[in-house]
């Protein structure tokens, strides 16, 4: 019988050996090591945190002391009437609080700037977020992520400097700032010290500035016209670009819109009202310089000031416009480039226009202050006075031949002898030798030059004969305040352009001289009677305005290079210069020509104007 054979049965492969287990002490000298590590990442990334923040802040400003730094002290011009003329220094209007603007002035900003201003602690990141979206969307920077109190801790603390030093420390300013200060009294502080263009810092002074208006009585318009400049102050200045500033402010309405602060047919028809009046002129900027280098120590050197002038807006714009019109067409035609006009109050002295040349933009050099020139015969008047001081009348007798004085004979021009002819005539028709003889009765050069220096002409003067045809070197405001005498009864006056001083709202004592008698008011009344003379027959034919009386002398020097004229109307003394800064001959110019009939078409301007 055959023996059973038992099934095999398969074995399952032996498993691999388990990996022994890291013993117990294995791990417990890791730990430690990981600890160690993690100590030290953390300690040297203090220490590196704390060298990048001693980096950022080493030359941080205190904040106490930098919302107090010193600025440049603002001086503010405007004319008689109040009308603003120039702005210099760092211009703040006066300091505003929230609840006294309506409340489209601040919504307006917070609309364009930083619409979470409310929500954030300074720093906002969605804000910084959305804008590094936007910028790396369209390739360039179109969109900014600093909140106001970023842009307060800037302009307050902080350069321009773009650098990443600046940044960081903008940001711990900001949140200094968030930390120190209420939301609102943020807002304040952001509107009195932001830079809105063209030197002015703060909501009130470009209100002012910009539509001559306290920041309380900005309309809406105004207000987005206003918001729209911390982005980019001369570019949208409106002032520099008005058209600029309209689009920029129709964005900030649309903003305002957005956030609920306007409704849109409200927005469009602010952006439709929204216009800008007009630029005070430029000018007067002549009369602004000359004003401000008088200042002297008569205000205190760091407080702001606002200065009240003596300029006639409406005679300052007549001076202008009659001047440039003559130098444009009849000017051109006889090679005249540039002229000056000076008008003064004969009672007082105070300076109603000022034009220093053509165009202030091109040449600030005040050709009626600054250029001293030969008057020609705009001198006799001294000299005629000279010899009515020493008892010659207007109806005396004078010769008015040649006349030889130790080798030198002045001539008369187009003058043709009559043998002898009264003072009068000779004054009215600017005769050359008759004025010589009378020099000669009024006790010679000397005297002449006494009486003129007595009168306000400063010299030095000649002393010889010459004097006698204007060879004594002049600016046109001396020559003018010389004449005011004539004109009010005999006293001399100091021309001045300031009529109120006030420094930080206080006023402050500011007397010119007061009028000082020099001649009698006969000597004034007959030089009165030939200068009205010399405009109704004589040389200054030209520059009669009818129903007006007007009384003056012409002066032409040596081949034409000077022609002048100086008159009297109105209670005004007014001078006219014209010729070329290089004392180029003008063809033919002389001070009956063009200087008198430019002193005709200003008063005739300013007449005509309403004055």
């Amino acid at each position: 019988m055959p023996r059973a054979v038992a099934p095999r049965v398969r074995r399952a492969p032996a498993a691999a050996p388990a990996r022994p287990a890291p013993p117990a002490r294995s791990r417990r000298r890791l730990a430690p090591r990981f600890f160690r590590w993690a100590v030290t990442l953390t300690v040297w990334g203090l220490v590196a945190g704390f060298v990048a923040l001693i980096f950022f802040a080493w030359d941080l400003p205190r904040p106490e002391d930098a919302l107090a730094a010193t600025r440049r002290p603002a001086i503010t011009m405007v004319a008689a009437n109040g009308a603003l003329l120039s702005t210099s220094g760092d211009l703040y209007g006066e300091t505003v609080r929230l609840r006294d603007l309506p409340p489209h002035v601040p919504a307006a900003f917070v609309a364009i700037e930083d619409r979470r201003f409310r929500d954030h602690m300074g720093l906002d990141v969605i804000g910084m977020i959305r804008a590094a979206v936007a910028n790396v969307t369209a390739g360039r920077v179109v969109q900014g992520g600093s909140t106001l109190t970023q842009q307060l801790a800037k302009n307050l603390f902080l350069t321009p400097e773009r650098s990443l030093r600046r940044k960081v420390q903008e940001a711990l300013l900001a949140l200094w700032l968030e930390a120190r200060f209420t939301k609102d009294e943020l807002l304040t502080i952001y509107l009195n010290r932001v830079y809105l263009g063209a030197g002015t810092f703060g909501i009130d002074a470009a209100a002012r500035l910009y539509f001559g208006v306290p920041a309380r009585r900005l309309t809406p318009g105004q207000a987005a016209v206003l918001a729209g400049l911390p982005k980019a102050p001369s570019r949208y200045n409106p002032r520099v670009n008005p058209s600029a500033a309209v689009d920029r402010a129709i964005e900030v309405l649309g903003a305002m819109v957005e956030t609920g602060v306007l409704p849109a047919a409200a927005a469009m028809a602010e952006a439709e009202r929204i216009h800008f009046p007009p630029a005070p002129s430029r000018d007067a900027g002549w009369f602004a310089d000359w004003v401000r280098d008088g200042i002297g120590d008569h205000a205190p050197p760091t407080s702001d000031l606002l200065l009240r002038t003596t300029l006639d807006a409406r005679l300052q714009a007549a001076v202008e416009l009659r001047l440039e019109a003559m130098l444009a067409s009849q000017g051109r035609a006889a090679g005249v480039s540039q002229g000056a006009v000076v008008a003064i109050e004969a009672a007082s002295g105070a300076v109603r226009a000022m034009a220093g040349g053509r165009d202030y933009r091109r040449s600030p050099f005040n050709r009626a202050t600054q250029a001293r020139r030969q008057p020609g015969s705009a001198f006799k008047p001294f000299v005629f006075l000279a010899a009515i001081e020493a008892g010659v009348r207007p109806d005396d007798g004078v010769a008015d031949g040649p006349i030889n004085l130790g080798g030198w004979t002045p001539g008369n021009g187009n003058w043709r002898s009559r043998g002898e002819i009264t003072v009068e005539d000779a004054f009215a028709h600017s005769v050359n030798t008759a004025a010589v003889r009378l020099m000669q009765r009024a006790g010679g050069a000397r005297k002449v030059g006494a009486v003129a220096q007595r009168l306000g002409l400063p010299g030095p003067f000649p002393r010889d004969a010459s004097i006698a045809l204007g060879t004594a070197e002049v600016t046109l405001l001396d020559l003018v305040t010389a004449y005011a005498p004539f004109a009010n009864g005999g006293r001399r006056v100091a021309p001045f352009g300031i009529a109120e001083m006030r420094a930080e709202g206080r006023p402050i004592a500011w007397l010119p001289p007061g009028p000082t008698p020099v001649i009698t008011a006969d000597a004034a009344e007959a030089m009165r009677r030939m200068m009205a003379a010399t405009v109704a027959r004589g040389t200054g034919r030209a520059a009669a305005v009818s129903g007006l009386a007007v009384a003056g002398k012409t002066g032409t020097t040596q081949d034409n290079r000077d022609a002048w004229f100086i008159g009297i109307a109105g209670g005004l003394v007014m001078g006219i210069w014209l010729g070329n800064d290089d004392a180029t001959p003008m063809e033919g110019v002389a001070g009956g020509g063009l200087p008198a009939r430019l002193f005709r078409d200003i008063l005739e301007t300013h007449r005509g104007r309403g004055a």
